[in-house]
C-alpha cells in the first residue's frame, strides 16, 4: 500500500516522543514508494500509461470507479501507488507527476505467448475508465524457457528486433517496440531461474524502460514544432544586426528595437512553453538510462541489445530537443545582448536631445532675463514719469494758492528722487518673487 506511515514522533521512553519534521514521514517513505513486488512465471501482464490532462482529481475519479467495479477498497489519498490481488492476479496502479499507469497481472498459459490481447483485455479492464489519453500500452508475456532454445525471431520483426540477457543470463528479454494489431507494444521475457522476486523486478524495471522510452520522445514533436519559428527568429535578428551596423538616428534604432522586443516576445514565449516537455525529456531519458544500467544486459546469438537499439534510434531525437533547447537559450542571450545595444544607442541619442533641449531652453531663459530687465527699466521709466508729473501738478496748485514755490524747479528736484524710489521698489517686489519661486522648486 502507498503513501507514508501516520507517525506522531519518535519514542524516547513510555510516554515521551520527539517532534518529527513534518516532511521526515514522506522522505523515508520514498525509499519505499515503489517496491518490487513478487510475479510467478509464467504471467501476462498489459500495462497503461495515461497522461493526466485533467490532472490528479480525473485520476483519482478513474481509480475509485475501478474500485467500484472489482469490489476493491481505494487507496487513501496521499497514497502513490497501490497493489490488488484479484481472480489469481493483481491490478497495480501508481501515480507520477504528468502520468498514471494501470497493470493488470493476468495468468497465462506457458508456451502460447502473444495470444491477440483485445480478448484478454476486455475481461480484465471491464469496469474501467482511462483517466487520460493514452500514451503506453504494453503486452508483456513472461515464459518460462529452461531448455535455452528460445527463438525471438520467430515472434518478432526482425529488422527492429532487440535482444539481450540480463547480467547472469538467468533472463531473456526481447522486443521489437513495433505496435501490434490491438495498439500494444510486444515485450517477451524468458525466465531461465529467476525466481518470484527477481522476475517481478526484471519485468518492473523492462515496463518502466519502454513507459519512459515513450515519455522522452514526446519532445520531439515539440522539438519539430518549435524549428520553424527558431530559424525564423535566427533569420530577422541577423537582419536586425546587420541594419543596426547602418542607422545612427534615433528614429531608426527606436524602430529596430521595438522589432527586437517583437521577436524576443515571442521566443520567450515558445520558451516557456517548451520549458517543462524539454525538462521532462531530458529527465525520462536518464531512467532509460539508469534501467538499462540497472538490467545489466549481455548480447543474444549476435543480436542488438536494448541499449545499442535505444541509443542508435533515441540519441538522435533527444539531440534534436537538446539542440532545440540550446538555441533557445542561445538566442535569448543574443536578442538580450543586442537590446542593449540599441537600447544603448538610443538612450545616449535621447541624451543628446535633452541636452540640445536644454541648451534652447537657457538660451530662452537668458533671453526672457534680458526682456524682463529691459522691461523692468521700462517700467521704472513710465512709473517715475507718472509719479513726476503728479508732483508738477501738486506744485502747481500750491503755486496757485500762494505759496512761494517754483514748480518747474521742484518737479526737477522731485525727477531723481521719484526715480531712486520707484527702482528699489521694483527691485523689491521682484526680489520677493524671486525668493518665493526658489522656495516653491525647492518644496517640488
Amino acid at each position: 500500500m502507498g503513501g507514508p506511515p501516520d507517525r506522531t514522533g519518535v519514542s524516547i521512553g513510555a510516554d515521551k516522543r520527539l517532534a518529527e519534521h513534518s516532511l521526515r514521514g514522506e522522505v523515508l517513505g520514498e525509499l519505499h514508494a515503489r517496491p518490487f513486488t513478487p510475479i510467478a512465471t509464467p504471467q501476462r501482464v498489459l500495462h497503461f500509461a495515461f497522461m493526466r490532462s485533467s490532472g490528479a482529481q480525473g485520476d483519482r475519479a478513474a481509480l475509485e470507479a475501478l474500485c467500484r467495479s472489482k469490489g476493491l477498497t481505494p487507496p487513501p489519498e496521499a497514497a502513490r501507488h497501490m497493489r490488488w490481488q484479484v481472480n489469481g492476479g493483481a491490478i497495480r496502479w501508481e501515480s507520477h507527476n504528468e502520468f498514471s499507469t494501470y497493470r493488470w497481472e493476468l495468468p497465462s498459459e506457458n508456451g502460447k505467448p502473444f495470444e491477440p490481447a483485445a480478448r484478454v483485455a476486455a475481461k480484465a479492464l471491464d469496469g474501467f475508465t482511462q483517466p487520460g489519453p493514452l500514451m503506453v500500452a504494453i503486452d508483456l508475456h513472461l515464459i518460462t524457457d529452461i531448455g535455452g532454445n528460445f527463438s525471438p525471431e520467430s515472434i518478432f520483426e526482425r529488422a527492429s528486433l532487440a535482444v539481450a540477457e540480463n547480467s547472469d543470463g538467468t533472463a531473456l528479454f526481447a522486443t521489437d517496440f513495433q505496435v501490434d494489431a490491438d495498439g500494444y507494444v510486444r515485450v517477451l521475457v524468458a525466465d531461465r531461474g529467476l525466481g518470484p522476486e527477481r522476475a517481478g523486478a526484471l519485468v518492473q524495471r523492462v515496463l518502466e524502460l519502454e513507459t519512459y522510452r515513450t515519455l522522452a520522445l514526446v519532445g520531439l514533436p515539440e522539438a519539430q514544432r518549435l524549428s520553424p519559428s527558431i530559424a525564423r527568429i535566427e533569420k530577422k535578428l541577423a537582419e536586425v544586426t546587420e541594419a543596426m551596423r547602418h542607422t545612427t538616428g534615433l528614429v531608426d534604432n527606436s524602430r529596430l528595437l521595438d522589432e527586437l522586443t517583437a521577436i524576443a516576445s515571442d521566443l520567450e514565449a515558445d520558451a516557456a512553453a517548451s520549458l517543462f516537455r524539454f525538462g521532462a525529456t531530458r529527465a525520462y531519458y536518464e531512467l532509460v538510462q539508469t534501467r538499462l544500467e540497472a538490467i545489466g544486459e549481455r548480447k543474444f546469438g549476435g543480436l542488438p541489445t536494448w541499449t545499442s537499439f535505444l541509443s542508435r534510434r533515441m540519441a538522435p531525437a533527444m539531440r534534436t530537443c537538446l539542440t532545440m533547447e540550446e538555441r533557445q537559450a542561445n538566442l535569448s542571450r543574443k536578442l538580450a545582448r543586442a537590446a542593449n545595444l540599441l537600447r544603448t544607442r538610443v538612450d545616449v541619442a535621447v541624451e543628446g536631445q535633452n541636452r540640445d533641449l536644454l541648451t534652447a531652453m537657457n538660451k530662452r531663459a537668458r533671453m526672457q532675463l534680458r526682456l524682463q530687465q529691459t522691461v523692468e527699466g521700462l517700467s521704472v521709466a513710465a512709473i517715475s514719469y507718472y509719479l513726476v508729473g503728479l508732483v508738477h501738478y501738486l506744485l502747481e496748485g500750491a503755486h496757485h494758492f500762494g505759496l512761494p514755490i517754483d514748480s518747474t524747479i521742484g518737479t526737477a528736484v522731485a525727477v531723481p528722487v521719484v526715480v531712486v524710489f520707484v527702482a528699489f521698489v521694483v527691485r523689491r517686489i521682484r526680489g520677493k518673487y524671486d525668493e518665493r519661486s526658489a522656495q516653491e522648486d525647492k518644496a517640488g
